[in-house]
């Protein structure tokens, strides 16, 4: 099978080539950065997403799955590169599949669309529109995104279109935003407030996404594995340690004492749950996660042992 990947040389991009290529796919990456050990099998191209160039590459491989990676998603920077990638690519994505015959498209998003708010139901379903826009804008761009790659399901009734909005993922690599947060021996939270934490192995969101090609499934779903975890028992459990913080001194605090920086969208995320419910997309495709969040926990913790900071 034919199947183009973009946003190729992110770390689950990576992943995920490798295990397709290793199954003996035709996998074209797509993507600015620049990816070091290249598998056999992989033709790799340079290119933005919103450029010509781009149109070439969907032109001259045609291919017949396209799994769409290339966003911005993470709590800790305001760009405003993120409009500009989260929706351009993804409007220009879906154009060139329209264009050029692809057959499946899978757009990867995040269960952070949903938002994060006091009056959240504790598990989300598919059919729940974005709440936390309010509280979080800088969310909006890939909930538009999200929104659009959805709205195929109808503008393009002959492309099968899988819209997949995955939960945090964490493992070795330390790749996404709940490892972001978890790579400082310091993690804030807010003084009387322990949300749900929902994560997988990295391992097998690479596989849920694998499973999606397989099953080819038309929908919206959500992506999760096992159960959440409270925060303090993540933080606790990967080595490293709670910091709260009374919410009015939160702000100022963070990005100081050797606590990250978060923008102040995502002082929510440290309040309340996002919790989704996977099980449609179990019936769908019958995925199964393989990897427990103990696993997860313990390879991440041994990747990323927790450092003291050095005194100023």
């Amino acid at each position: 099978m034919k199947i183009l990947v973009t946003g190729v040389a992110g770390l689950v991009g990576q992943m995920l080539a490798r295990q397709l290529c290793a199954a003996g796919h035709d996998v074209i990456g797509v993507d600015r950065r620049r990816f070091a050990d290249v598998p056999a099998g992989l033709h790799l191209c340079h290119v933005d997403l919103r450029k010509r160039a781009a149109e070439e590459v969907f032109r001259h491989y045609r291919p017949e799955v396209v799994v769409h990676m290339a966003t911005i998603g993470h709590l800790f920077a305001e760009s405003e590169e993120r409009y500009r990638v989260n929706l351009g690519g993804t409007r220009a994505v879906f154009e060139q599949c329209r264009l050029h015959g692809a057959a499946h498209a899978i757009f990867v998003g995040r269960h952070t669309y949903y938002g994060a708010g006091p009056d959240s139901p504790l598990y989300h379903t598919e059919d729940e529109p974005p709440l936390g826009l309010a509280s979080y804008p800088e969310l909006a761009d890939l909930v538009a995104a999200d929104l659009y790659a959805g709205s195929a399901l109808w503008r393009m009734p002959d492309l099968v279109t899988t819209v997949l909005r995955v939960c945090y993922s964490l493992g070795p690599s330390g790749h996404g935003t709940l490892a972001t947060l978890l790579k400082r021996r310091l993690v804030p939270a807010v003084l009387g407030f322990d949300p749900l934490a929902q994560l997988m192995h990295e391992a097998d969101v690479v596989d849920a996404i694998a499973t999606a090609i397989r099953a080819r499934p038309r929908g919206v779903f959500n992506v999760c594995g096992p159960s959440p975890l409270p925060l303090s028992v993540l933080v606790r459990e990967t080595g490293r340690r709670l910091v709260p913080i009374p919410e009015p001194l939160i702000a100022a605090a963070l990005g100081r004492f050797g606590l990250p920086k978060l923008s102040r969208g995502a002082l929510g995320h440290l309040k309340h749950s996002i919790v989704v419910d996977g099980s449609a997309f179990r019936r769908a495709t019958g995925f199964v996660h393989t990897r427990d969040e103990v696993q997860a926990m313990t390879e991440f913790a041994a990747a990323f042992p927790a450092r003291r900071p050095r005194p100023a």
